[in-house]
């Protein structure tokens, strides 16, 4: 069955069928058109790639834009339940994505920015075989409250290489998240890179467009 969730889309740049498919999964309050520029930021490096950028798939409490899951910054463990409840739709769309253009998960990769970085990193580390890449932009691994390394890595079905970019000065999630999550999944075994953007806040910069797509290009065996 097609998943319910869709968005706006850019073709290989190329011209060809899509050699690789990147899914970008926006944050909180925002839609699919919020990053789907992305792909002209990467299309020469990527020219056989095909764009993705799914709108959530709920209206956001705070009134605009779209939510993957609700945030009070209330309950300490909404975020927990929240990936885990969104996970599956997310699940279906790539499933769906994939079959549609002829690729598997080697071919795929996920790039979320803030909370869709915590969807990303979520449902990347939980598809039976590893995507080519997860790259998380000013986001967080989501683990279960009050527990360790060991748990993440009892949930983890599958280990693709991760980058995580944050700003040193981001107002929305600290920068002390990118070192957290760096750590945590480290520990439960995935292989992870990052890179830090001076005077960055929440959002992103140059440097994190550039390094960024090489990470990209290198995963799907490009320059």
């Amino acid at each position: 069955m097609p998943s319910p969730l869709s968005g706006p889309r850019v073709p290989p740049r190329s011209g060809r069928a899509p050699r690789q498919l990147v899914v970008l999964l926006h944050g909180f309050g925002a839609d699919g058109n919020d990053l789907i520029d992305l792909a002209e930021a990467w299309g020469g490096l990527l020219p056989d790639a095909a764009f993705v950028s799914p709108h959530a798939p709920e209206p956001c409490i705070q009134g605009f834009g779209r939510q993957w899951f609700p945030l009070t910054f209330r309950d300490p463990h909404e975020r927990w339940r929240g990936v885990n409840r969104a996970g599956p739709g997310l699940d279906a769309f790539l499933d769906s994505e994939l079959a549609a253009n002829g690729l598997d998960e080697s071919r795929l990769a996920l790039v979320g920015f803030s909370q869709g970085c915590m969807m990303a990193l979520h449902v990347g580390l939980r598809r039976q075989r590893p995507v080519a890449a997860v790259v998380g932009l000013s986001g967080l691994v989501v683990a279960e409250e009050g527990k360790g390394p060991e748990a993440l890595q009892a949930g983890i079905r599958s280990v693709p290489p991760v980058l995580l970019v944050h700003g040193d000065r981001d107002e929305v999630i600290p920068v002390e998240a990118l070192f957290l999550s760096a750590d945590l999944l480290a520990a439960a075994g995935v292989p992870v890179e990052w890179h830090l953007s001076a005077g960055t806040g929440h959002g992103i910069d140059e440097g994190a467009l550039h390094h960024a797509g090489l990470f990209l290009a290198r995963r799907f065996g490009g320059a």
